[in-house]
């Protein structure tokens, strides 16, 4: 038989113990996230991992966010519009422009090195652009239109979340939360001490 003293001694192990359930408990909670990924029966009760389980609902809810709060169709086509048109983009525009005018066109037709002086080489440059940005204006417009009809981003991320296969969805969560996921085992582990602490000290005094 175990001596008083012994018994008293074996209280101690308490919080340690504790903290190892608390521990394996909130490990074994996390694990149960991804599985078991196909359901399985046992003594009559179904077990599946919850994201395997959720994960068409985990796509819809994924596709919605994307499309409302992180990535809006009209704002890409504005911005299209807007650096079809924009200084930058007509600057570099007017260069091949020019060059295809002094360089090709020359060469193409040799007479006219005769009559192209520089003003006009600029003028004629200036009157494409003009006329070159009116239609990227119009055109990037029309894109935008076409790309807002087509494009269903809260779709798109549906059927490319739905398409993961669960070791797949598996590997992108723990990469995403891993630090969530051992934090939630450590917390474990510390409330399991502190409840293993506290039954130590009932014990004592009890």
């Amino acid at each position: 038989m175990q001596t008083a003293n012994e018994i008293h001694w074996l209280l101690f192990l308490l919080p340690l113990i504790a903290a190892l359930i608390g521990w394996m408990t909130n490990y074994i909670a996390v694990k149960m996230l991804f599985h078991p990924k196909e359901p399985k029966k046992i003594v009559g009760i179904t077990f599946h991992g919850v994201f395997p389980k959720r994960q068409n609902i985990l796509a819809e809810k994924l596709g919605q966010l994307v499309a409302d709060e992180l990535f809006s169709v009209s704002d890409v086509s504005a911005k299209i519009k807007e650096f079809a048109t924009s200084d930058e983009a007509m600057n570099e525009v007017g260069k091949r422009i020019e060059m295809t005018i002094r360089n090709k066109l020359v060469q193409a037709f040799p007479m006219l090195a005769m009559f192209l002086t520089d003003e006009m080489v600029e003028k004629v440059t200036g009157l494409f652009k003009n006329e070159l940005k009116d239609f990227l204006s119009a055109t990037s417009q029309g894109m935008g239109e076409k790309l807002e009809e087509n494009l269903n981003v809260e779709a798109m991320v549906k059927e490319r979340v739905n398409a993961f296969s669960s070791e797949k969805l598996e590997k992108l969560l723990n990469q995403l939360m891993k630090k969530e996921f051992k934090f939630i085992e450590l917390v474990g582990a510390i409330l399991g001490f502190l409840i293993g602490c506290l039954q130590l000290v009932i014990s004592l005094f009890a």
